[in-house]
């Protein structure tokens, strides 16, 4: 309370102590894999193509990164989450690369730098410091056309250190080379070429570490994503370079991510070449995966490749993630991502039939089919779960929506006294949002207390629990679901028979 110490009128604009809740994003997809150039390990946002190949260069041999972002923002979407790993677009460690020895702190062992883009020469040249100081150098990079300028580095530990500078290069990399013998940067130190191990992948390159932010780990930093796809880990299996059980690895930690996180939901792609038997087999007896945070499609689309006009066969996660970009926008998070066109396939990789599809659906993978005059549609909206509860895709991204705008649009309660007036702010302005929800068609229920309930009282707010310094609110919902299965039901009919109702 602020002190009158003499008379008059005042002003004071208070505040209500409650705010509205507003609804979060769900339509941000993170893309995993490899690219033409570009950081390494950096969860890099675009919001278009352009963006994406200014950022990490153009379509490229051996990539279906690349794909699968012009696919995602053809179908839809709208910001993305680029995160290129592995190395160089074919997936190699940038073979016979050229490189400017360093020396590195402590350890006594040469810091390499080498080009991030196979088979481009680098020029990288150490120059005197602008700023003169003892053991700071620049260094001049040069790779087709394009310069980084990095002035008054050192390799000493901080702010300047060139490893640490040297990160965000669109050009080249820093790494430590053991058993090397030590150079002393100067003007005139020589440029090697050192050729590295070409097809070392792990699936840790793709898992990553979240301390370390690399991989897909390292989203975990970032609250906006709603999708997770790594279209490359395919590449990888293609090439020989990771087994099935590499691929499960990944796939399972990918799961792990989007359960820990909460808010997100996995695409996951299969194997290529499978057909119906073949990939009910491997979702039942290969994979296994039981999460209501993932999702399998199939099978992989054949588009037309844009470099060189020829059919080419990609896995549909990309695809996909547009389609719910665009249903989100269209219809909303509700609403089933399925019966959507998928813009941009030529043709899928096989075909199935009725009764093929009667067994793939009940297993959770989501069929893409081609309709006469209806062009090929996603045909199916279910997740991995074995929980009925936790069945259909849009109950998942739903909830996913309720929990992160009820969690975002709460944090002003966090130390508020615990009193009836808080109880009744929060379940005024949470009833308020699910009411907004209720409108829209998210929720089943002629009344908005059909619909919803929320409760914050002394019955579930006890006074054992206010001295622990514990508010409760539980919240109730009814999600609407698809109409999977459309039934008509038809009968003769005899005129002048009565109606039974």
């Amino acid at each position: 309370m602020p002190s009158y110490l003499s008379p008059g009128v005042y002003v004071e604009e208070v505040s209500s102590g409650s705010k509205p809740i507003e609804g979060v994003g769900t339509a941000v997809a993170a893309f995993v894999g490899f690219a033409a150039k570009g950081p390494l390990d950096e969860p890099v946002l675009v919001t278009n193509w352009t963006q994406f190949t200014q950022n990490f260069g153009q379509f490229t041999e051996g990539a279906y990164l690349p794909h699968a972002v012009y696919a995602y923002f053809a179908n839809g979407g709208g910001a993305a989450y680029i995160v290129r790993v592995g190395g160089s677009a074919n997936g190699t460690q940038d073979t016979a690369a050229a490189g400017t020895e360093l020396p590195s702190e402590g350890a006594g062992r040469p810091l390499v730098v080498r080009a991030l883009e196979a088979g481009h020469a680098v020029s990288v040249e150490v120059q005197e410091a602008t700023e003169s100081a003892d053991e700071t150098f620049k260094l001049v990079v040069r790779a087709g056309g394009d310069e980084e300028v990095y002035d008054n580095v050192s390799t000493r530990r901080g702010a300047s250190n060139v490893a640490a500078a040297l990160r965000k290069s669109k050009l080249v990399t820093v790494e430590e080379v053991k058993g090397a013998a030590l150079a002393t940067p100067s003007k005139n130190t020589r440029t090697v070429v050192e050729a590295t191990s070409s097809g070392a992948l792990s699936a840790d390159d793709y898992i990553g570490d979240p301390d370390e932010r690399t991989g897909f780990g390292g989203l975990e930093a970032i609250d906006d994503v709603t999708m997770l796809c790594v279209p490359d880990l395919m590449t990888a299996y293609e090439s020989g370079r990771l087994d099935m059980d590499g691929v499960k690895a990944v796939q399972l930690a990918m799961i792990a991510h989007c359960e820990l996180m909460a808010d997100r939901v996995a695409i996951l792609d299969p194997p290529p070449g499978l057909r119906p038997q073949q990939v009910a087999q491997w979702r039942l007896e290969v994979a296994g995966y039981d999460s209501k945070y993932a999702t399998l499609y199939w099978p992989w689309v054949k588009v037309g490749d844009p470099r060189t006009g020829k059919p080419v066969l990609l896995p549909p996660s990309g695809h996909v993630a547009g389609v719910w970009a665009r249903n989100d926008d269209t219809r909303g998070v509700h609403k089933a991502p399925a019966n959507e066109v998928l813009r941009g396939v030529v043709e899928l990789q096989s075909g199935l039939t009725r009764g093929e599809h009667d067994r793939l659906n009940p297993i959770g993978v989501n069929c893409l089919r081609f309709f006469p005059g209806q062009g090929i549609r996603v045909w199916g909206a279910r997740t991995l779960s074995s929980d009925a509860e936790w069945r259909y895709l849009n109950v998942r991204r739903l909830f996913n929506y309720i929990e992160k705008s009820v969690l975002t649009g709460t944090s002003w309660v966090v130390f508020e006294p615990n009193d009836h007036f808080l109880w009744h702010s929060v379940e005024r302005i949470i009833s308020m949002f699910l009411r907004r929800i209720w409108r829209s068609g998210a929720l089943f229920g002629q009344t908005p207390e059909e619909a919803f309930y929320v409760k914050c009282d002394e019955e579930n707010n006890p006074p054992e629990n206010r001295d622990a310094g514990i508010l409760t609110v539980d919240i109730g919902v009814a999600p609407v679901k698809p109409a999977e299965f459309v039934v008509f039901r038809l009968s003769q009919y005899s005129e002048g028979a009565e109606l039974k109702e």
